[in-house]
């Protein structure tokens, strides 16, 4: 299959703001692809080679990539820095480099989805003595060969900078007007997807054989399953209004989620976001190796005092977020694992069991080992408001966040959010008090001593029913100088030069990024707002919702995706809360956000 239709692709989506017209090019893009293209050419699509969970990267210095543009272009290498500057990505560098070249010279092989894939491919999996100048090599190749349009993309896909305003729920959309010419055959996709995790997989059945075959996906071993949510609740008393009177309570750990897959001989741990994490817990690995069976658990791992046993903060465990010193990391920062959930056992999904049957086949199997590290989650079971909150003052004592409240009849349903488990976190007790995970989307320069940094910082909540980021505050203090040095340098990779197509805000920025990057805020309250989109004129003509007096809480969620943030369907359900405790909120004039 040529290139050429995928560039074009890609220049019509990076020109919208559009849902509607991001999906209509990937339907014309996808319709155009050959059946036995279509995995790879949807993997290019979601930016990547590989599903997550494969851990397959690129791993391609800048530098290296401003020597390729320097080699094909004939310009030397400050000539590439300065243009660099100028546009501020390396791909839109690559192609003002490469202007006068034109088209690709008659001797030139020609560029098709296979060659740049396998290319890529190839890149990704050099390693060893000389691998960064076979990289550089196979990178200018392309490049060579490539015509303006086709470098510039090439070069925004080796760095990671795509940035075409789409995320797999557009892309699932497009899946299904495709190739079953019915957008509401998007569910069937998506459930396949959730058991999955892989895009490509899902796009090629579907192309090449159909929706039965779609159905016929179910869930492996060693491909992570897109977690189970909950929705946030206040009370306790509301708490069991949910569950019909009677509620399975556990411990809310302070830690991070993860998934355990336990073969016969191999164990591997998946994060939250789907990728392999099990270098960072070789301890863990070690401690589930006496399980019998073959599982997938669902889990929190979580930092603990080695002298004590007691539970410690989220931003302890960070410390084993590292490639090197991890026997170190071990022995300074110890862990437990506390598994709260069972999804597959010898071969056979069990997830539409209820959740009290999970949870008595878990007992079972967590009972035959005998390590210190591998813990069954805290849990009570409650039919009044005040055994809810005996129990969370015990787990907020003991070093946690609250409680997850869960509907002791529910099955687990793989990458949805709803009142089937439900939290309530301290602060959420506290009518003044609340926090919210929210993406980081654009930025205020700084002033004075935060010169050369950003000042403040624009967040947004997460729409699903539109798959957009909508701004709900702006956050300028909580920060320490440390925090602020860690900001501006993870969040430069993410710069681009205009708000993104999938952010929506009144706001205007010295700034934009990419909503790659998730953090904790806490607020006093929540207001209606003029200038801000999070349910706009949901509640009133105009006017959005925003947090008033917000504060960084000095929690980062690497954990979390863009799209695993605090929903703008929660913040309405907490604004709503609030009215009921105090009355009518403020207007827009008063926002502080």
């Amino acid at each position: 299959m040529d290139f050429k239709p995928v560039v074009e692709a890609f220049e019509q989506m990076e020109q919208t703001s559009s849902r509607l017209a991001l999906t209509e090019f990937l339907v014309a893009l996808l319709k155009k692809t050959p059946p036995v293209m279509i995995d790879k050419v949807t993997y290019l699509i979601q930016g990547k080679l590989y599903p997550d969970y494969e851990g397959i990267e690129l791993g391609v210095a800048e530098k290296m990539v401003i020597r390729a543009i320097a080699s094909s272009s004939g310009k030397d290498q400050p000539q590439i820095e300065r243009i660099y500057q100028k546009t501020g990505d390396l791909g839109d560098a690559a192609g003002e480099a490469m202007k006068p070249k034109g088209q690709s010279t008659l001797f030139s092989e020609p560029m098709t989805v296979e060659r740049v894939y396998s290319t890529f491919d190839r890149v990704a999996r050099t390693a060893g003595s000389g691998s960064q100048e076979t990289k550089l090599r196979l990178i200018s190749s392309l490049l060579n060969d490539a015509t303006v349009a086709e470098g510039r993309y090439i070069i925004k896909f080796v760095m990671g900078q795509l940035r075409l305003g789409i995320a797999d729920y557009t892309v699932l959309d497009a899946l299904a007007v495709a190739f079953t010419g019915d957008k509401a055959n998007r569910q069937v996709l998506e459930n396949a997807y959730n058991v999955s995790s892989d895009l490509g997989t899902v796009a090629k059945l579907v192309a090449t054989k159909g929706l039965e075959a779609v159905r016929s996906i179910k869930i492996t071993l060693f491909k992570p399953i897109r977690p189970m949510l909950a929705e946030r609740i206040t009370t306790s008393e509301e708490a069991l209004e949910r569950m019909e009177g009677k509620a399975a309570v556990e411990y809310k750990l302070d830690g991070e989620r993860v998934q355990l897959h336990k073969g016969k001989n191999t164990v591997e741990l998946f994060s939250r976001r789907l990728e392999k994490i099990t270098s960072h817990y070789p301890d863990l690995e070690g401690a589930v190796k006496s399980i019998e069976s073959e599982v997938i658990l669902e889990g929190e791992v979580v930092a603990i005092n080695s002298q004590t046993g007691e539970y410690l903060p989220f931003q302890e465990l960070m410390h084993r977020r590292r490639k090197y010193g991890v026997e170190e990391a071990m022995e300074n920062y110890p862990v437990a694992m506390n598994f709260f959930d069972v999804l597959y056992v010898d071969g056979k999904s069990k997830m539409e069991l209820t959740y009290m049957e999970r949870r008595k086949l878990l007992k079972k199997i967590i009972a035959g080992v005998k390590n210190d590290k591998v813990r069954l989650i805290e849990q009570t079971i409650a039919t009044k408001p005040e055994e809810i909150d005996r129990f969370m003052a015990a787990a907020i004592e003991n070093g946690c966040e609250g409680v997850m409240i869960k509907q002791m009849s529910s099955s687990y349903r793989a990458g949805a959010r709803g009142y089937a488990w439900v939290k309530l976190k301290r602060e959420y007790s506290n009518d003044l008090a609340d926090t919210l995970d929210l993406v980081i989307v654009g930025a205020l320069h700084g002033r004075g001593r935060r010169a050369g940094k950003y000042g403040a910082l624009l967040l947004a909540a997460y729409d699903q029913k539109a798959d957009m980021f909508q701004s709900v505050t702006k956050v300028g203090t909580g920060f320490t100088d440390v925090h602020l040095e860690q900001f501006y340098k993870e969040l430069e990779q993410h710069v681009i030069n205009r708000r993104h197509p999938r952010v929506e805000t009144g706001m205007d920025m010295d700034a934009w990024f990419e909503p790659k990057m998730v953090i904790e805020v806490i607020a006093s309250e929540i207001t209606l707002s003029p200038s801000h989109a999070a349910a706009l004129n949901a509640l009133r003509p105009g006017y959005g919702l925003a947090l008033r007096f917000p504060k960084f809480t000095g929690k980062i969620r690497d954990d979390k995706k863009p799209e695993d943030a605090t929903s703008t369907e929660e913040i309405v359900t907490m604004y709503k809360r609030q009215l009921k405790v105090a009355g009518p909120s403020r207007t827009g004039a008063e926002e502080e956000g």
